[in-house]
């Protein structure tokens, strides 16, 4: 097959939770052992930080990928989901998998996966760990797909654990309080294995600090030991935080004699990240008059920084292109959001999308008002013809909406 052809099969025959939604997620990782073990076990061969959390978990990631390909490292890093291309996920050094790497495993394997009826989360995770063996890269930052304990990256044992934080999100799958879904996310936390959480709170802190303790784990608190944080490429007011983690966790790899770096190649790493790892999509700015920003942020702990970030902004007038998946919590996240803007409702397009109508019925509850608009970037488009110069745009609700703009 082609790697178009290779593509349309991974995305049709296998569940994707991505387009799919509920019925593709996976409750137990016992098909991605079976997999591992068809491919040889690669995680048994590769050093790897495992990043999970509610938010901040890809930037943290690139953060971290960064710095270590600024000290010199052979970097793997595995992200989900993909904003424009599938091969965004597999980069080593910034450089995506080949289209050719991605044809011959799907060829090599493709009747396992049919056999085991894979899911394509469990087949990628596969495709990563046995790429970066077969590559041999020096160190890895592997990003949790969901949660944790039960995600198909939580087969590897890692040098380190990173948690960045914990919020509502994915209640349908694990849980609807804070203690729960932080219960799901430490389930990264391996026995003797250093973790580092990011930012926490009273109902979270004992859950990660009972788990470390079970496993004989350190535990580091990010937010509790690093004061003055390094300047970043990534612009949002949430990156601050990131920082802090990633700066806690290079601070106990290099305590713990797993890299060697110094304080030049963690200036340069935040400095360089968007160039190193190709990270778009967070506080992106895509025009300046008007200024049009998007995030990708999309559940109430990401969307109430962004929006008071947008707060801080000087303009005349803000217009929202806003779009969403049909599992959200809409009440939850549309009182977040502005009434004095102008709204330009979409619907990304994915089978998981929402409709604009429904969007827009909900939003009036809230005293939203604007526009349907049958795609993202008809939207968007209009968003551009409306806006004056000294307005500002800004573009988000769903990962999806805005990875149809860039």
């Amino acid at each position: 097959m082609t790697y178009q052809e290779t593509l349309l099969w991974m995305f049709n025959k296998l569940p994707m939770y991505q387009t799919q939604g509920a019925s593709a997620y996976r409750k137990d990782i016992s098909n991605t052992v079976l997999l591992a073990n068809h491919l040889g076990n690669p995680e048994k061969k590769l050093r790897c930080i495992h990043v999970a959390g509610t938010n901040g978990k890809g930037s943290t990631s690139h953060l971290l990928a960064s710095v270590l390909q600024e000290a010199g490292y052979k970097v793997g890093l595995y992200t989900s989901p993909h904003l424009k291309d599938y091969r965004e996920r597999i980069k080593i050094n910034g450089e995506p998998i080949s289209e050719a790497a991605v044809c011959e495993f799907i060829a090599r394997n493709q009747s396992f996966f049919e056999a085991h009826h894979l899911s394509f989360f469990e087949m990628t995770v596969g495709l990563a760990l046995d790429y970066f063996a077969q590559q041999k890269t020096d160190i890895n930052v592997i990003e949790v797909g969901m949660g944790g304990r039960l995600d198909s990256t939580n087969i590897i044992t890692p040098l380190l654990s990173v948690i960045t934080n914990i919020g509502l999100d994915h209640t349908q799958f694990l849980g609807d309080t804070l203690e729960a879904i932080a219960f799901e996310k430490a389930g990264i936390i391996k026995n003797e294995v250093p973790v580092v959480i990011g930012e926490y709170g009273p109902e979270t802190q004992p859950v990660f600090k009972a788990k470390a303790q079970e496993a004989h784990a350190e535990i580091y608190f990010a937010s509790d030991l690093i004061r003055d944080v390094y300047p970043s490429a990534l612009l949002g007011d949430y990156q601050i935080h990131n920082r802090k983690t990633v700066q806690q966790a290079l601070t106990v790899l290099t305590q713990k004699n797993e890299i060697q770096i110094t304080e030049r190649h963690i200036k340069n790493g935040f400095l360089n990240v968007i160039s190193n790892t190709g990270l778009q999509g967070r506080w992106q700015q895509l025009g300046t008059h008007p200024k049009i920003i998007a995030d990708t942020a999309h559940n109430a702990h990401g969307l109430t920084i962004v929006m008071n970030q947008l707060k801080k902004e000087i303009f005349n007038q803000l217009h929202i292109v806003l779009g969403v998946v049909n599992d959200k919590n809409l009440e939850e996240i549309l009182p977040l959001f502005p009434k004095d803007a102008i709204y330009y409702f979409c619907k990304p397009n994915i089978p998981r999308g929402l409709d604009a109508e429904i969007l827009k019925q909900n939003a009036a509850k809230f005293e939203l008002k604007g526009q349907i608009y049958n795609s993202v970037s008809n939207a968007y488009e209009n968003s551009k013809k409306k806006a004056a110069v000294n307005d500002l745009i800004y573009v988000g609700g769903s990962t999806f909406v805005v990875a149809e703009i860039l």
